[in-house]
């Protein structure tokens, strides 16, 4: 069937043709009992058949890192949730390649209770279950609410149906997955949706020192740094501009463009 015209603002390209929504798995990094991921599930109820595998606790800052020095338990929750002892790329890997006898169609990793925006996806489990749903063939989903304390997990799950009840799926290519970031803002005031590339933010500030009850030092990690490169067509910016940030986003981390450069560069010392 030959692509058609993409349809969602900023998107060029085409979509190829859509399988039918029939099961979804949702996960996330902040725990089967984060708002969030309740949200997300009631949100998207109807839609298709829901299967919630998520941490058993806040996996935040996880990455794409697996357990492999001991076997996982799953334990079940009131409401069909189950909960993996394990990451949160663990629970998506669990859950594709042999927790349940049925395939699933989607993976929706969410809603995160913090912004994933521009370096934060390198260190985010939020994204790596996203993108470990991808890695197994899935077209998936990496959604984020934009946090100010006002806590609207109910727009971003809007966000989310609203994508899922397209007609059809960009042809996005492999190993791609989108990145979502919702501003935290009722419905009404969202003010759009955006394509948008990574920003990059500035160096995170220092750790904060603290000292245990046994007198030996401890640290806390420091908080993530401001948006430095943050200007139109970025993410950062979307957010603050109250429009919905789309960012397809691959795993191929070559920097291409200095290929060519750096085989000169190999080549000249031999």
């Amino acid at each position: 069937m030959p692509g058609v015209p993409c349809g969602i603002p900023g998107i060029t390209g085409t979509f190829s043709e859509r399988l039918e929504i029939v099961r979804i798995l949702l996960s996330n990094d902040d725990g089967v009992h984060s708002p969030g991921l309740v949200a997300l599930h009631a949100g998207l109820e109807g839609l298709a058949e829901l299967e919630v595998v998520a941490p058993d606790r806040d996996h935040s800052g996880a990455s794409n890192s697996l357990t492999l020095n001991r076997p996982l338990t799953v334990e079940q929750h009131p409401g069909g949730f189950r909960s993996v002892d394990g990451t949160p790329t663990d629970c998506v890997h669990l859950a594709v390649n042999g927790l349940f006898d049925r395939p699933f169609d989607r993976v929706v990793s969410g809603i995160n209770t913090h912004a994933n925006l521009g370096d934060d996806i390198i260190y985010s489990g939020t994204v790596a279950a996203a993108t470990e749903g991808r890695h197994l063939g899935l077209p998936a989903i990496a959604v984020s609410l934009v946090n100010e304390g006002h806590f609207h997990y109910e727009t971003a799950a809007r966000v989310v149906r609203m994508l899922l009840e397209r007609d059809d799926w960009p042809d996005l290519g492999s190993r791609c997955i989108l990145n979502v970031n919702v501003p935290d803002v009722p419905w009404d005031d969202i003010a759009g949706f955006r394509v948008t590339r990574l920003g990059h933010r500035g160096r995170a500030e220092g750790a904060v020192p603290m000292t245990c009850p046994r007198g030996k030092a401890r640290y806390w990690i420091g908080a993530a740094g401001e948006g430095a490169d943050a200007g139109p067509g970025t993410d950062f910016h979307a957010v603050r501009e109250n429009t919905v940030s789309i960012t397809p986003v691959h795993i191929d981390m070559t920097r291409h463009d200095a290929l060519s450069s750096l085989r000169q560069w190999v080549e000249a010392g031999r």
